[in-house]
Formats: C-alpha cells, sequence, structure tokens
C-alpha cells in the first residue's frame, strides 16, 4: 500500500472539519446519568484459564439499558491479600468480542490487571464475543455491520450503547478488590482505540481515577474525512449505505457527531499515547491526526493541556506497530507510574 494520505508534516497540522454539536455535553451527561441510575452489579466469577501464573475471572455488569455486559479480568496469580494494582481496562476492535479465556492476558503478564470488555453484538469475526446487543434498533434496517445501525438518531445509534458499556466498564473494573481504582489505564486497537478516546473524553470530570489513554491507530475519528477517502474497512458501510439512501448524508453526519472521537476526546485530561500508521487504508492517518491534534483541547483552552505523543509507523498497513508499539506502552506506563 502507497502512502495515500497527507504527508506527515501536514498531518502534524491537521485539523478536522467537524464541528461538534452544539448540545454534545448536554447529550453525554443525560446519557451518562440515566446509565448511572441503574446499579452497575458488578459480578466476578473465578473460572480455570488452565494457565499457572494468571488468575482469572469471568465478569458480569450493567451497560447501557441495564443490560448485561460480559468481560474478563486477568490479574497476576498469588497476589498478597490486599494488594492492589493498576488497571489496565481494554477495548477489543472492530466485529470482536473478549475472546477465550486466556486468549489475551498480556497486560496481566506485565504485572497489571487486566479488563477486557466484550463489545455488544460483536465477536462475530477475528475474536469471540458474548455479549447480545438487545436494542430495539439493533433489528432496524442497517447496511452490513453496525456502522448504520441505529443512525436514525442519536439517541438510537449502536455506538451510543457501545460507549456507555465503555464508561461503565471503568466503573466495574475499580469495583474488584484487587484493583487501584485510583490508576486506570484505558487501552485498544482500532475500534478499541476509538473507545478508548471516547472513555477518555467522557470520563473526564464525570469519573475519577483514570490516569492514562493509550489509543492505537483508532476508529471513530474524524467521519466526515474518514467517510470520503476510506477505501477498506467499516467506514465504507456507511458510504455503501448513502450510496442507495442518497438523501441521508447530513443527517448521518449530524448524529455521527455525537460519537466522533475528536470532539469526545477533547475533553480529556489525561497523558496519552497515540499511534498511527501512514498506509493505514482503514484508519487513515489523517483521521488518526485529527482525533490527537484535538484532544485535550479543552484543558489547552485553560492552560493546562494534558501531555500527549504520537508513535508513526511509516511503513504499516492497520496493523500499525503491533508488539513495537507494546513496547512503547509498557515503556509509557512504566515512566508515569514511577513519576
Amino acid at each position: 500500500m502507497p502512502l495515500f494520505d497527507l504527508p506527515l508534516e501536514q498531518l502534524r497540522e491537521y485539523v478536522s472539519a467537524a464541528v461538534p454539536p452544539a448540545d454534545l455535553d448536554r447529550f453525554w451527561d443525560r446519557t451518562i446519568a440515566e446509565a448511572r441510575a441503574v446499579p452497575l452489579d458488578a459480578v466476578f466469577e473465578p473460572v480455570d484459564n488452565y494457565l499457572s501464573v494468571i488468575d482469572t475471572f469471568d465478569v458480569t455488569f450493567s451497560g447501557f439499558g441495564g443490560a448485561r455486559i460480559k468481560g474478563w479480568l486477568h490479574l497476576p496469580a498469588h497476589l498478597e491479600p490486599g494488594k492492589q494494582l493498576p488497571v489496565v481496562v481494554e477495548y477489543i476492535g472492530y466485529s470482536g468480542g473478549r475472546g477465550l479465556v486466556n486468549q489475551n492476558t498480556r497486560w496481566a503478564q506485565a504485572g497489571y490487571a487486566h479488563f477486557i470488555m466484550d463489545t455488544r453484538g460483536q465477536g462475530y469475526g477475528g475474536v469471540s464475543g458474548d455479549t447480545p446487543d438487545p436494542h430495539p434498533s439493533a433489528g432496524e434496517v442497517n447496511y452490513a455491520g453496525l456502522m448504520t445501525r441505529g443512525a436514525d438518531h442519536q439517541d438510537n445509534y449502536y455506538f451510543r450503547r457501545v460507549y456507555v458499556d465503555a464508561f461503565r466498564a471503568v466503573e466495574a473494573a475499580q469495583h474488584h478488590p484487587a484493583v487501584d481504582p485510583s490508576a486506570v489505564v484505558l487501552t485498544g486497537v482500532s475500534q478499541g482505540g476509538g473507545i478508548t478516546v471516547a472513555a477518555a473524553g467522557l470520563t473526564a470530570g464525570r469519573l475519577d481515577g483514570i490516569i492514562a489513554a493509550l489509543p492505537d491507530v483508532p476508529f471513530l475519528q474524524d467521519f466526515p474525512r474518514a467517510i470520503d477517502i476510506t477505501p477498506r474497512g467499516p467506514y465504507p458501510e456507511i458510504a455503501g449505505f448513502l450510496g442507495r439512501h442518497r438523501d441521508r448524508y447530513e443527517p448521518m453526519l449530524a448524529v455521527l457527531n455525537y460519537f466522533d472521537g475528536v470532539h469526545l476526546g477533547r475533553a480529556a485530561t489525561v497523558p496519552a499515547l497515540f499511534s498511527a500508521a501512514q498506509m493505514d487504508d482503514i484508519c487513515p492517518p489523517s483521521t488518526v491526526f485529527a482525533s490527537y491534534n484535538n484532544y485535550g483541547a479543552d484543558s489547552l483552552a485553560k492552560g493546562s493541556a494534558p501531555a500527549k505523543d504520537m508513535e508513526v509507523y511509516r511503513f504499516n498497513n492497520h496493523e500499525g506497530g503491533q508488539e513495537h508499539h507494546w513496547i512503547k506502552q509498557l515503556q509509557f506506563l512504566r515512566k508515569l507510574l514511577s513519576s
């Protein structure tokens, strides 16, 4: 794949043309308040993961609309009684779910508590999942996939439910006695990276304890540009829908604006390590830089912007930095937690 997007020097200055809705904060205040009115009821059931160095709990908690959301909590085995660990809350890429009980334990291997949120209605591709999406809009007419599900109105849109689940996943992780509720790290790749940006913004001023965000080649950023230029992956689901519903473009953008990480991430207040791949034709680098460049902008306007950094992988497509970037993330957190 050739370099098809803006040159790096322009990426570092790129600003999305998307304009946030006037009622964005009110919409999310109402949404989060409605969700938190339902008891979280986080349940942690120990399960056998067939590993001698990791302990695992099958997690269930209440997400959007009270729906029961699944997850895993992995801990290093043989923890001292009363010891609490920083927790990494991980969100999963598009079409994936939480996976099998021992499929992804690497943050626990590094000495952290590792909470993996299952993504409602996904787990049909890549990695398996166990959480349905019971919302009525899940049965509406939409393009194959999830990007247009419930897109008739922001109250019905699929990612409203997912972002609320992500917020409540943090609360659930904080409820386990082996987790330090004041040391929560958010992370994810692709869709998981986009959820990370959203959760970093939505928890700011609403939920204490988040200390860092690690969005890796994040999806769900700068929808107007992404729809126009992306040739592969989930964004073309939207273009495909609009190719048939030719009168829905402006109404569709109006809904997507409530869920664009470019807008949500501007409220974030915690340090962040982003990544972008310059040959990425699923999450084009300009859409990632649009989010990065606006991350923490509300704090910047007040004179106290969060620290942030961007790792760029020039010769990679959507796989990004992979194992090389994980080392960068480990180094980032080690420095943050030792300061």
